[in-house]
């Protein structure tokens, strides 16, 4: 708006300039002067009111070098700022969705309401790749200001979900705002990837997640319900809860809880947890073991077996663990 009122301003005062010129000098009314001053500074030159006194033929002269040099700048600003404005969004655009057709394994995000939002900045936080559908122009507007991945569509949209990368996506998130636009953006994101880990938001009304899964939600979350336990946690067990935030939280003291893959190539897959050396190598806590479709192994025992293909749950310096995982 500044810049819009720094280029509007020198344009009035030529007119004012200009039109009190006109009246003074050729003894025309403020309009037949206006008029004058107009079709001078643009260069139209109509023809039919023309400066007919010395005085006001020299007049236009100096208007013309005042204020037809600024009215062509300001044309060519404008004309800029549209070319320029237009062809940044669509170059930005098609390289974006050359990026976005690159992607492998990430995540699709469907919704950047005040839950979304969250997701995606702790994803962009742990270095997930991921991206984001939306429908309003506006939320889209906000979304580039993250740097994000964004497409415009509908969630629930083939072609948008296709176009989002989900036949190679790891995971799609839908956090849109109601459970009917969840259940049926589950149900095309299942019918084009069967493989896919779905999580959908619930609002936690009875029979709706029961509904989600149903159309092939992986895992259904009501915040609600979250938010209600969480709370009352909180008043119950304070301190758990304190350790909890503490150790899902890798900027405080870099303390971090992290999960790992045991791949084949792992040097401690087929040995104990005590053999393993993590503990005396990386200084890293094994909190659990979940291995296939078995119940998950809590606190596990120095002679507990880790085998290829187990996902360890870990608690320790975050450093550690990025070193771990790069010898994984």
């Amino acid at each position: 708006m500044r810049k819009i009122i720094l280029f509007i301003i020198p344009l009035l005062l030529i007119l004012v300039f200009g039109t009190g010129g006109y009246m003074l000098f050729e003894g025309v009314s403020c309009i037949d002067a206006l008029y004058l001053t107009v079709i001078t500074i643009t260069t139209v030159g109509y023809g039919d009111i023309v400066p007919v006194q010395p005085s006001g033929r020299l007049f236009t002269v100096l208007l013309v070098f005042s204020g037809v040099g600024y009215v062509m700048y300001l044309f060519g600003q404008i004309t800029e700022a549209m070319v320029e404005g237009g062809l940044k969004k669509i170059v930005g655009r098609r390289k974006m969705s050359k990026q976005i057709a690159k992607l492998q394994d990430h995540y699709i995000v469907c919704g950047f309401g005040r839950i979304g939002m969250e997701i995606c900045s702790i994803l962009r936080e742990n270095n997930r790749r991921f991206v984001v559908l939306e429908r309003d122009e506006e939320v889209i507007k906000e979304i580039d200001k993250h740097g994000y991945f964004v497409i415009m569509g509908e969630a629930s949209d083939d072609d948008v979900l296709i176009e989002a990368g989900i036949k190679r996506a790891r995971g799609l998130i839908a956090v849109v705002s109601s459970d009917a636009d969840n259940l049926y953006i589950t149900l095309t994101a299942r019918g084009l990837n069967a493989d896919l880990f779905i999580l959908s938001r619930s609002s936690g009304i009875p029979g709706v997640g029961r509904k989600l899964k149903r159309a092939g939600a992986s895992r259904v979350i009501s915040p609600y319900a979250i938010g209600a336990r969480r709370m009352a946690q909180l008043i119950v067990r304070p301190t758990v809860m304190d350790f909890i935030d503490f150790a899902m939280k890798s900027s405080e003291l870099g303390l971090r809880m992290e999960e790992i893959v045991v791949s084949e190539a792992a040097t401690f897959a087929g040995r104990t947890l005590m053999e393993s050396g993590l503990r005396k190598k990386y200084d890293i806590i094994v909190v659990a073991i979940k291995r296939g479709d078995q119940p998950m192994i809590f606190n596990p025992k120095p002679d507990e077996k880790i085998m290829a293909g187990d996902i360890l749950i870990l608690l320790g310096d975050s450093d550690h663990i990025s070193s771990l995982e790069k010898n994984m």
